[in-house]
């Protein structure tokens, strides 16, 4: 929804902005005496015990995530009397974060790891009996010798439910000579990119129209060794109602269909993750419909073609951990530079701490955390590096941001929400930033043995000592 540029001039506060823009309060957002409540978590009183700049996980989101995803399926599975099963995968790459993965693993999840390393936190995390050896891992990515190697460890030594996804024809022969035991096998098919891309096919996976050939020629007779299980597609702009989007999961439930009739082996279609989350107090998007209608071209395809229906796996990363996290910052001060940019200074930076609002111009949901009851203007944030790029001036349901006014006594705080999948990892957490600006510290807030909400420090914010030593300025 569209914001008419205010009058500056009426004594409008920040609060009226908001409620007469959006349906609020909303589900993890409320405002209390002027200040801004987050999921029941009141972010002054963490902004006073910690400070600024704060990087805020509330783990409990990550499983209602995952709770609420389960339900919709199992609705959309009791509706079309679906007769599959449905795994949800977590997708590593989205955070690796020990706290973040454990806390989903409390939810019967499987997982999903895109490079060589993740394998080695698979193995710390059954040294630490977090995951068994029954678990599906789906391994995707483009795959060297230090990946296949590390997955046919996993396999050798009891992890039945590894699965590679083939990602090209040269993979196979690497398990063949590696893996001693039987085991089972996906095959990426390899999507058509949505016109406004520079380039018509995703570079990952097998061009249709060669999988059917590659099994009769590679895999079909060899079923004591290895048994293709899955069929997966991801798609970059992600699970949206379009006709591009049905165009290409019809294109896959087709193809298992046809491998269905010749390949009995084969049980499974993976649709990858792709949900959106909340980036705009606007934001509005109907997965329960999405799921049905999801379920209901499966089974429809399945009956046409008389074969039985695949059960379902997913990989959610942004979707499972991305809403659970909040970037908190102190606006130190305000610079007006002409007459129409008014530009409030944060205690940190976009670039180092919120990279895809730099990268790929990703809008995150912003709001005021104290100062509701103030009058509002119009703004640009701007981070304390020295590049020009470093900024902040349009939200997603609107080309422009709107803050409260900075008046005297107590700082302004802003918040930018939804921020938990990939930031750190682009970033390069706790390593050397633009302008050798810090991280911030990371504040987790989740659940006690007994039960009861609790705070604690993750990591303190990085020093120079720190910085120094990875520089090799100090030993």
């Amino acid at each position: 929804m569209a914001i008419n540029a205010p009058n500056e001039f009426m004594n409008n506060t920040y609060a009226d902005l908001v409620k007469q823009t959006f349906n609020y309060p909303q589900e993890d957002f409320e405002t209390k005496d002027g200040e801004l409540y987050f999921n029941g978590l009141h972010l002054k009183s963490l902004i006073e015990k910690y400070g600024t700049p704060m990087k805020l996980t509330y783990l409990p989101k990550i499983g209602m995530q995952i709770k609420k995803a389960k339900q919709m399926f199992a609705n959309a599975f009791k509706r079309h009397k679906y007769e599959g099963t449905y795994n949800y995968c977590y997708c590593t790459k989205s955070s690796h974060f020990s706290f973040v993965v454990e806390e989903a693993l409390k939810h019967e999840i499987h997982l999903e790891t895109s490079y060589a390393y993740d394998i080695e936190i698979i193995k710390k995390l059954y040294e630490k009996r977090k995951i068994t050896k029954d678990m599906f891992i789906i391994c995707n990515g483009y795959k060297q010798k230090s990946y296949t190697t590390r997955i046919a460890g996993l396999l050798n030594s009891g992890f039945k439910n590894v699965v590679p996804v083939l990602d090209n024809k040269e993979e196979l022969g690497m398990y063949k000579r590696s893996v001693k035991v039987p085991f089972k096998l996906g095959i990426r098919v390899a999507a058509e990119e949505e016109p406004t891309f520079p380039f018509y096919t995703s570079r990952l996976g097998f061009r249709a129209r060669d999988i059917l050939e590659f099994y009769v020629d590679n895999i079909e007779g060899n079923e004591d060794r290895f048994q293709l299980k899955m069929l997966h597609i991801f798609l970059n702009k992600g699970i949206k109602d379009d006709i591009y989007y049905w165009s290409e999961l019809n294109k896959i439930i087709n193809l298992y269909c046809q491998l269905k009739k010749i390949c009995p082996e084969l049980d499974s279609i993976n649709i990858g993750g792709g949900f959106p989350i909340k980036h705009s107090l606007a934001f509005e998007y109907d997965y329960q419909f999405m799921i049905n209608e999801i379920v209901g071209n499966i089974k429809k395809a399945c009956k046409k073609n008389k074969v039985p229906m695949p059960n379902i796996f997913t990989e959610f990363g942004s979707y499972t951990v991305g809403e659970s996290m909040a970037h908190i910052y102190s606006v130190l001060g305000q610079k007006i530079q002409n007459d129409r940019e008014c530009w409030y200074m944060i205690d940190s930076s976009f670039i180092t701490t919120l990279p895809d609002t730099w990268g790929i111009g990703e809008k995150f949901l912003l709001l005021p955390v104290n100062k509701w009851d103030q009058e509002y203007q119009r703004v640009v944030l701007g981070g304390i590096t020295c590049d020009s790029h470093d900024y902040y001036d349009s939200e997603e349901h609107v080309n422009e941001v709107f803050l409260p006014k900075i008046a005297n006594g107590e700082p302004l705080y802003v918040g930018f929400f939804h921020t938990g999948a990939y930031q750190d990892q682009i970033s390069g957490y706790g390593g050397i930033k633009h302008c050798l600006v810090p991280s911030p510290k990371h504040i987790i807030v989740g659940h006690d043995k007994n039960g009861k909400l609790v705070d604690w420090v993750y990591a303190k914010e990085q020093t120079a000592q720190s910085m120094l030593k990875i520089l090799g300025y100090v030993k």
